[in-house]
């Protein structure tokens, strides 16, 4: 999800800057569960900031926030290939 929209937020961006810039999203927001103020705590409390800031730290979300870029980079390319494909032929 976070892939998809910084490829919103910056199309003409190429690849591997939208890659980069997810994964330091995602892993920035995974160790900020490592930080227990008391205002982020309570943030956390809240529906929004349960989904959005996450219950706790976890070395498997890193590795699945990775994995998960990982496949939409290659579900993009894989589409931008098929769709550039496609559009040649309508072309000629």
């Amino acid at each position: 999800m976070i892939y998809f929209l910084v490829r919103v937020f910056f199309p003409s961006k190429k690849f591997f800057f939208i890659i980069l810039l997810s994964l330091f999203i995602c892993y920035c927001i995974e160790f900020l569960q490592l930080y227990q103020s008391e205002w982020i705590v309570d943030l956390r409390k809240t529906l929004l900031g349960k989904y959005v800031l996450g219950q706790g730290f976890l070395w498997s979300d890193i590795l699945a926030y990775t994995f998960g870029i990982a496949i939409a980079f290659i579900t993009e390319k894989s589409f931008l290939k098929h769709y550039n494909h496609e559009s040649s032929f309508r072309i000629k």
